[in-house]
């Protein structure tokens, strides 16, 4: 069944919500340092891009499940939409990690088409069938060059998708909360799904960003 879409105002708080994320993941924000940061430092350690992706994935999984991070992430209690703060800082390590491969991959991660790329690393493997709606097929064909010439109409699409995804479904009353979508524990989302949740953006984004 096709995604319902939502309406005019849902719409405008859900860009608000998508904005933020991507800022966060891709610039940083509190204690999460900014993906080319966490990027170059990775590839110090390692000495190659590949074995600095795997790294990364590694251990911002393992970071995924630690403690504090939510309340160093600042600006979340003013987001526009109602999600749990905890989720909220999920989906930003989630794009940190998504923008810091797409780094080391070559791509220029403020373009406005990698940021729409990074927010559907968010989604998983359901990405797929929004960009072959868009009529982009995922996999050996969509290199850089690809990505770069992906249309702005075609973007604004493909975000709205995305945001419906990750903060809406369908209903009468429009916008709700995504926590009932995902498993919760006393109303704050878990760190064994914090951890599968960021593992699993980084595996996705690997197949995403390729060169």
């Amino acid at each position: 069944m096709a995604d319902a879409s939502p309406n005019e105002d849902d719409s405008s708080l859900v860009k608000k919500t998508l904005d933020w994320i991507a800022e966060a993941g891709i610039n940083g924000l509190g204690v999460l340092p900014s993906a080319k940061k966490v990027a170059d430092d990775h590839l110090r350690n390692t000495g190659d891009p590949e074995s600095a992706i795997d790294s990364i994935i590694m251990w911002r999984t393992t970071y995924a499940a630690g403690t504090g991070f939510v309340s160093g992430v600042g600006g979340i209690a003013v987001m526009p939409v109602t999600i749990p703060a905890a989720l909220l800082a999920s989906y930003a390590l989630a794009a940190n990690t998504a923008a810091a491969i797409a780094y080391l991959r070559g791509y220029d991660i403020h373009s406005e088409q990698a940021r729409t790329m990074i927010l559907l690393c968010l989604i998983g493997e359901s990405g797929e069938q929004i960009l072959k709606n868009a009529g982009i097929a995922i996999g050996t064909k969509l290199t850089k060059n690809l990505v770069q010439q992906i249309p702005g109409k075609v973007l604004i699409e493909i975000n709205k998708r995305i945001g419906f995804r990750l903060v809406t479904k369908a209903g009468a009353k429009g916008v709700v909360n995504v926590a009932k979508m995902v498993p919760l524990v006393g109303g704050v989302v878990g760190a064994g799904f914090d951890s599968f949740f960021v593992n699993a953006c980084g595996r996705v984004s690997k197949k995403v960003f390729i060169m």
